[in-house]
């Protein structure tokens, strides 16, 4: 299933605030919520929105030694749901093959912001996890958190 990132936000759960991505396969009432970190939420927030820092940071830094070894992200698969844990496969199209790299669905996902490259989503995956995206309607964005 295709996907896109619909928001990056902050949850309130009981260990306390938590970034969740919610990633939008075309479902008009569901999407895929992944909880992350913040480091790695406010990544893909840049990503989304195109903004650097001027130094990179990590994932600037992956996609650049990527790019200079001549690779390119092609897409990023969240594939299977381990223990509640989701596991995403990172496809990178290298000079000397198309290669496929076990990635935290984070990870993943800023590197595909930064890049354009296709999101998708398995449908077990999608069945498994998918929530009611009003659940997610009142929680503050990540950028609005991290600002405060």
């Amino acid at each position: 299933m295709n996907a896109t990132i619909e928001a990056v936000r902050v949850a309130g759960t009981p260990e306390g605030p938590m970034p969740v991505v919610l990633l939008d396969v075309g479902d008009p009432e569901d999407v895929l919520p992944i909880f992350i970190g913040f480091d790695e939420a406010m990544s893909i927030a840049r990503g989304v929105d195109a903004t650097t820092i001027g130094r990179p940071l990590t994932h600037d830094l992956t996609l650049d030694i990527v790019e200079e070894l001549g690779g390119r992200v092609d897409r990023v698969v969240v594939s299977d749901v381990r223990d509640g844990t989701y596991i995403a496969d990172l496809h990178l199209n290298t000079p000397r093959e198309d290669v496929v790299i076990d990635a935290r669905p984070s990870d993943s996902i800023a590197l595909a912001a930064r890049t354009g490259a296709s999101i998708e989503v398995s449908e077990a995956v999608f069945d498994d996890g998918r929530r009611a995206l009003e659940d997610f309607a009142d929680l503050e964005d990540v950028r609005e958190v991290v600002a405060q």
